[in-house]
């Protein structure tokens, strides 16, 4: 394949040889559309922010809503976090429950995450798609790793970055994109 690309570049002008060759392969196989846009039709991008802990940054995140505009709990929302560091599966699993318990909501049990949670490496990335108050699909890099169907689930897990007592006040102003 890469005989055929490079002989078909070789008609093309050498700076833009190097370019496209380039592009072509850095490019993960089977480079698609974002599961943001294929799961939440008119997502796009309303804002982002780093989550930092002792000033070391942990992972960037970003919310996609509907045309971009303000978050509504009433409608389904993305939030993808790409992680600047590696974190174990079980450290993933305890902060979250731990999150949710200390703003006194409900939480699933440790199982119901350790299906949705795995252990994440610098440059790995979750995607969280709410789907209704009681469901949320879980991407992983790209694939889907689970539903989470919870009663309440939405609002529960996402104010752990959404909420009004979220760990950093000036984060979730900056990820609402206020």
């Amino acid at each position: 394949m890469r005989y055929l690309i490079q002989a078909s570049l070789s008609r093309l002008r050498p700076a833009r040889n190097a370019a496209i060759l380039s592009l072509v392969l850095l490019a993960p196989a089977g480079l698609a559309a974002t599961p943001v846009t294929n799961v939440l039709p008119d997502a796009e991008l309303r804002g982002t922010a780093t989550f930092r802990f002792l000033g070391l940054p942990i992972y960037d995140a970003q919310l996609f809503t509907k045309g971009g505009g303000p978050l509504s709990w009433s409608q389904d929302f993305g939030l993808k976090l790409t992680y600047r560091k590696s974190l174990k599966q079980k450290t993933l699993i305890e902060s979250t429950l731990d999150e949710m318990a200390r703003q006194g909501n409900s939480a699933p049990i440790e199982a119901q995450l350790k299906t949705c949670y795995q252990a994440v490496g610098g440059g790995d990335s979750y995607l969280a798609v709410t789907k209704g108050p009681d469901a949320i699909e879980f991407w992983r890099n790209g694939r889907k790793t689970c539903t989470l169907s919870y009663p309440g689930i939405k609002r529960s897990f996402m104010s752990i970055f959404l909420g009004n007592n979220t760990r950093s006040a000036a984060f979730t102003r900056q990820l609402r994109g206020q």
